[in-house]
């Protein structure tokens, strides 16, 4: 007998798996207004993977663009196990009219449930489960076991400061104890931890056990095993005595336990950590220290500001500084009740330590930075609330902000190492460049210490905006080998992999280092280089490139910035604007109106192209662009349609809470009469 291992219960057990009966129930559903895309592959991993093959899915079939259709994508596959159990609730992602979708999933296939979180949230699938007469499951029910645990585990009211949660019902708590007695098995044990320790439950004896089994499994590897961040909390409450040498082995990702146990030793160790520029120990320091050494926040802050800049901490460590800072005071008892609290705490506050001459200057920076784009929506509270002093103090913090911002944050730029999401917000801000801007970018790419990803977003900048110099080139040279030829997604970014903006910038300066870098981009290998090897073609444009890249683009091949590529070559050849190459594809041969679309709307400025994998609902620059491609009249009317229809889809209006950066009321109500003022065009389309 052979026996197969690892294969999908799709094929080996039938339709007595999780997966196999959801994906039966899956092809029944579908009718009016309303159908559902295939389960997915990796290729689908987001959201906006989803809405593109809804996209390409109706245009191959014929399916009206104002359907509304479900899916789930390749990150929400994940509830199901390898055998096709379903091991978490299953997330459906959709689009188009939510009651539709509602309406066309129903309650879900029998033995499972769904559950509907509103027009903001997606779907999620579930199992039925029993429990007993207290609401409890029986302990070999692994779908109920994770559902209560699920419930139990929701917090009652999260701060950034601390989270709280309901009490244990008596037979609740005994059946997690019930669950950590005889022999224990780690990886079932740490799951029950959390919700006892969460109310400070777990006993002496759990901890002691749970920690030589712990220590003994895991050995120099102590993170590794999840249910540490309930055991080391409990060590510290209990004072076991091994609990400091716990601490230190498992180092800065601790520092959350310590700094809700300070102590003179606990300081010490979140200083040492704090001073590498860790984000959780700068604010597990500065908790530390406010509770044990100064009582005034503002002192506090100052104190450790002063010491990072001492030893030379990263920058990123102010900003987690002044994070902490905000979080002390918006939790102070006399500020939470104040008329104030229309403003956001953590807001106006940002604004306040922004001017506040007792913080050194790295901190007001960050402050300054972190306030960057919201006086407007101060000022905008301010106007629905009486007339009162605490607002005119309010108004006059936002005005001594204004008046010293532009000083504050001349030579400054973003955290290059967080969220690349981040980064992308705040993209339609460096439209245009200014001389400090740019100093700051050529200054980053000069630092051996920017990452890639810091790279790739100072070097696009540069190089869409024609600022790009030799002297960018040859400080990033003695890298591109080492750490440059390694794979970046930038699917979902404005930006371009950093070997690809570094190669067109070669190309267009004639530098000798282009030979050897389209040298690399010629071998077979590495295998994540082939599907943008073409877009360095954009560099020093002729004939012969716009001609292999019109070939791949006409094949059908997967996009990932070659249309976008092509026109903006073009453009340069032709040296027309790209808006004028693009709008000549619509409706031709060969291309496929879901790229255009978004290639059209993302030329729309040459001198910062749009490079995301689709046209972003939340976000600034697509809306901005959306807008002028629309109004240009330079367009013929299919093009101007195309920019009306991105304008109605987006967030502005529809979810403006999404948009990112926050956006003020006046923003959105601009939004909505220019929408409204061209009605006459959306009914027209």
């Amino acid at each position: 007998m052979v026996l197969l291992v690892g294969l999908n219960t799709d094929r080996t057990a039938g339709q007595r798996s999780d997966l196999s009966r959801i994906k039966a129930w899956w092809r029944t559903l579908g009718g009016d207004g309303f159908v559902v895309l295939p389960p997915p592959t990796r290729g689908r991993y987001t959201q906006s993977d989803g809405h593109e093959d809804a996209a390409e899915m109706f245009a191959t079939r014929g399916i009206a663009t104002d359907t509304s259709f479900a899916y789930w994508h390749w990150q929400s596959h994940d509830a199901f196990a390898r055998s096709g159990e379903l091991q978490g609730a299953l997330y459906l992602h959709w689009g188009g009219d939510h009651a539709t979708v509602a309406t066309g999933l129903g309650e879900g296939p029998p033995g499972y449930r769904i559950v509907n979180n509103g027009p903001q949230g997606a779907f999620q699938l579930d199992k039925v489960t029993a429990t007993d007469a207290d609401g409890l499951p029986a302990p070999e029910d692994t779908a109920g076991v994770r559902q209560l645990l699920s419930r139990i585990d929701e917090p009652r009211r999260r701060t950034a400061r601390s989270t709280e949660y309901d009490p244990l019902a008596p037979a609740e708590e005994r059946w997690l104890h019930d669950r950590l007695s005889g022999p224990l098995d780690l990886d079932t044990a740490g799951r029950f931890t959390a919700p006892l320790e969460h109310r400070q439950a777990l006993t002496p004896d759990e901890t002691a056990r749970l920690l030589s089994a712990w220590r003994e499994t895991y050995a120099g590897r102590l993170t590794a095993w999840p249910g540490w961040r309930s055991v080391l909390p409990a060590l510290l409450r209990q004072e076991h005595p091994e609990a400091w040498e716990v601490a230190a082995e498992l180092g800065a990702e601790a520092a959350y336990a310590l700094a809700a146990h300070p102590s003179p030793r606990s300081l010490e160790l979140l200083r040492t950590w704090a001073l590498t520029g860790d984000d959780g120990a700068v604010r597990g320091w500065f908790r530390a220290h406010h509770a044990l050494r100064e009582p005034d926040p503002v002192r506090a802050a100052a104190a450790l500001s002063e010491e990072l800049t001492a030893h030379a901490a990263p920058e990123t460590a102010q900003t987690g500084l002044l994070r902490a800072l905000r979080e002390a005071v918006t939790d102070e008892p006399d500020t939470r009740r104040s008329a104030a609290d229309a403003f956001s705490p953590l807001l106006l506050a940002t604004i306040r330590f922004a001017t506040d001459d007792r913080l050194p200057r790295p901190l007001r920076v960050a402050a300054a930075k972190a306030a960057a784009g919201t006086a407007d929506r101060v000022r905008e509270a301010a106007g629905r609330l009486p007339d009162t002093a605490e607002t005119a103090d309010a108004l006059a913090a936002v005005e001594r902000y204004e008046t010293v911002r532009d000083d504050l944050l001349a030579g400054t730029g973003p955290d290059l190492t967080g969220y690349e999401g981040g980064l992308g917000d705040i993209y339609h801000r460096y439209r245009t460049l200014s001389p400090a801007d740019a100093r700051w970018l050529h200054d980053r790419l000069a630092d051996p210490a920017t990452g890639v990803q810091g790279i790739a977003f100072c070097l696009e900048l540069l190089y869409a905006h024609g600022k790009a110099t030799e002297a960018d080139l040859v400080a990033l040279l003695p890298r591109w080998k080492k750490e440059l030829t390694k794979q970046y997604r930038t699917t979902y970014t404005e930006w371009r992999h950093p070997l690809v903006t570094l190669t067109c910038l070669a190309l267009d300066l004639e530098h000798p280092a282009a030979a050897d870098l389209l040298a690399w981009w010629s071998k077979p290998k590495p295998l994540w280089k082939n599907p943008v090897r073409l877009l360095t073609h954009l560099g020093a444009p002729d004939e012969e490139k716009a001609a292999e890249l019109w070939e791949f683009v006409v094949s059908g091949g997967h996009d990932t910035g070659h249309l976008m590529t092509w026109v903006l070559l073009r453009a340069r050849l032709d040296g027309t604007h790209p808006l004028h190459v693009a709008e000549k594809l619509i409706a031709k041969q060969g291309t496929r109106d879901y790229v255009l679309h978004r290639v059209l709307i993302g030329v729309a400025d040459p001198a910062q192209p749009l490079w995301h994998y689709a046209i972003d609902p939340r976000s600034h620059s697509w809306w901005q662009r959306a807008q002028e491609v629309a109004d240009d009249p330079r367009l013929s009317d299919a093009a101007r349609a195309i920019g009306m229809k991105a304008a109605r889809e987006h967030y502005v209006t529809r979810y403006p809470d999404q948009v990112r950066p926050p956006l003020t009321e006046g923003e959105v109500n601009a939004a909505r009469a220019w929408l409204e003022a061209r009605a006459d065009r959306t009914a027209a389309d």
